[in-house]
């Protein structure tokens, strides 16, 4: 069937909308709008979605192969969600002429058709953000402009990150930080920070389209739909820096009691290893066996050594094997060497890592000294 027409009332917008109270919304989301008040249509064309129910779905989700499809929604269908979900809404009517409006929404009728609506997703390059900015540019093409100068400032992939998850999302930013690797560490161009819809809602308001040989905003008006009723989010003693240092002085002062002793917890011994070496394969299995794009040359595993898993079980032992006072100097050179690439800044670690790194060096420490 062929495209319907639109009136000349009919319009394009994009919709930004402010982060939610769960890690995976984090982020905000963006959309596009087209609404025709003659025809009374009023469409959401969404890129984030996926299907929970796709075969393999959460296999391919590990392993880094995450399909995301297009679809469309009703816009008052839209708003009652991110109402509820106490989500601020901002829209942006693009300043296109009768012929553009429809050819945008010719692209985003077929794109959502089941044939053509998937793709691959990528949280830092191809996610429901850069789709907006990626659609225009393609319908458009010369006609619209952008310059991002309005981005003044340098921060890498992983520092932006932390502006939505310092604060409200402290676990979830220290996971991030586990299995992310320094990739994310360096600077970010101005067209890159546009994975994040804050970001794309600041290009659309400095980006520039074509009209009669003048070059005028594309924004032409810009409302805000939605606001947030903004709450104060109670203190936490739950929180990674503070756990894991209590963790880690449980452990050194035991390993003090050890050494006073002049004894050896063999469960305290293999706790560490077998945790450091389970993590330290989980940052190898996402760095080599996925397709995640974030996750290479991760560091981590300087920490968290992988072999550590299989030596754990011969800290039941008695009398340790020899070779393990050159092992567990070669585990206090990794601790030196990940510090050397946190202040050199080739990956910057979350600072409650800090209580373990110590915590791992002093008992390394006192197992050398113990054995010779």
């Amino acid at each position: 069937m062929a495209q319907q027409k639109l009136t000349s009332e009919a319009s394009v917008s994009v919709v930004t909308c402010g982060p939610g109270s769960e890690l995976y919304s984090a982020f905000g989301h963006s959309a596009f709008r087209v609404y025709d008040p003659f025809l009374k249509l009023d469409k959401i064309y969404n890129y984030g979605t996926f299907d929970f129910n796709k075969p393999n779905f959460y296999l391919n989700f590990a392993k880094g192969k995450l399909i995301y499809q297009l679809s469309t929604t009703r816009y008052g269908y839209f708003l009652q969600q991110f109402n509820y979900e106490n989500r601020w809404v901002k829209t942006q009517e693009l300043a296109l002429n009768e012929a553009d409006v429809q050819a945008v929404y010719d692209f985003l009728e077929n794109n959502a058709k089941p044939e053509n609506s998937s793709y691959q997703y990528d949280f830092f390059y191809d996610n429901c953000s850069t789709k907006i900015e990626e659609v225009i540019k393609t319908v458009l093409k010369d006609k619209v402009t952008f310059n991002n100068n309005h981005i003044t400032d340098h921060k890498s992939h992983r520092g932006l990150i932390a502006d939505y998850t310092a604060d409200k999302f402290k676990w979830g930013k220290f996971g991030i930080d586990l299995a992310l690797g320094s990739v994310i560490d360096r600077d970010a161009t101005a067209a890159e920070y546009k994975f994040l819809p804050d970001y794309i809602y600041l290009g659309f308001n400095n980006a520039t389209i074509k009209v009669d040989g003048k070059n005028i905003p594309i924004v032409k008006t810009d409302n805000t739909v939605l606001n947030e009723n903004i709450q104060p989010r109670p203190f936490s003693i739950m929180q990674p820096l503070i756990v894991l240092l209590v963790i880690a002085l449980f452990f050194i002062v035991k390993t003090y009691q050890n050494y006073t002793n002049n004894k050896r917890s063999k469960w305290i011994d293999f706790s560490l290893y077998f945790i450091t070496g389970l993590i330290g394969v989980v940052v190898l299995l996402l760095w080599f066996a996925t397709s995640h794009t974030a996750t290479y040359k991760n560091f981590n595993f300087l920490w968290a050594f992988a072999p550590n898993l299989v030596v754990a079980f011969f800290m039941f032992k008695e009398v340790l094997p020899k070779w393990l006072i050159n092992y567990n100097t070669l585990l206090l050179v990794l601790l030196a060497v990940q510090a050397i690439v946190w202040v050199l800044k080739i990956q910057v670690f979350n600072h409650a890592i800090i209580p373990v790194m110590v915590m791992l060096l002093i008992r390394y420490s006192f197992l050398i000294l113990k054995q010779k």
